[in-house]
């Protein structure tokens, strides 16, 4: 009789999850997976930190890989996107890799194993959340073209500035190897 009311006590007992939404995940990221471990009638929350190394889409929202190497082994973990049981996933950083399945660094080991941070701006991380992963590729080809833009514009400046001041040293017969940064001011010619 004992045991047919804690049965039912079981089965009134409804535990209502709330699940942050999963961030959109690519390979080569850090994440940080906190997880719910229920032991016995104990509930507590173990994180997993580690690199995405394999994404697996599927009808029931597939599920993600994440290896980390904890005591000189390698650990391996497979986590579900539609379980109830992974409480948050938190996007440390994005990784730049060229591969979907990074299975190599099961073979590397210290700073080999290392992956290298793609940074983005705010505004574009905020779109790739929004847009997904797709535009991954396009938003990372506008950030070179627009460095090697950027980068080009300063150093003529700073060329053609170095050439008025040698100029204006050259005239003034004042030789001054500080460099100046902010305003150029040139002396008269005689």
């Amino acid at each position: 009789m004992a045991v047919d009311t804690k049965k039912k006590e079981a089965k009134e007992k409804k535990v209502v999850i709330k699940k942050e939404p999963i961030p959109q995940l690519t390979t080569g990221d850090s994440v940080k997976v906190s997880m719910r471990i229920i032991e016995g009638g104990k509930e507590r929350i173990q994180v997993f930190q580690g690199i995405v190394i394999k994404i697996h889409p599927a009808a029931d929202g597939g599920n993600f890989t994440v290896r980390r190497v904890a005591y000189g082994v390698g650990v391996e973990r497979t986590f579900p996107y539609a379980s109830p049981l992974v409480a948050r996933v938190e996007l440390l950083r994005h990784g730049k890799v060229r591969r979907a399945r990074l299975f190599y660094l099961r073979d590397l080991s210290g700073k080999a194993a290392r992956i290298k941070e793609k940074r983005l701006s705010k505004e574009k991380l905020a779109m790739l959340e929004a847009a997904g992963a797709a535009a991954v590729d396009e938003v990372a080809a506008e950030d070179i073209v627009a460095e090697e833009v950027v980068a080009d514009i300063p150093v003529v400046e700073e060329a053609s500035k170095a050439e008025e001041t040698a100029v204006s040293d050259e005239n003034s017969g004042v030789v001054d190897e500080a460099p100046q940064t902010e305003e150029v001011t040139q002396t008269p010619a005689e």
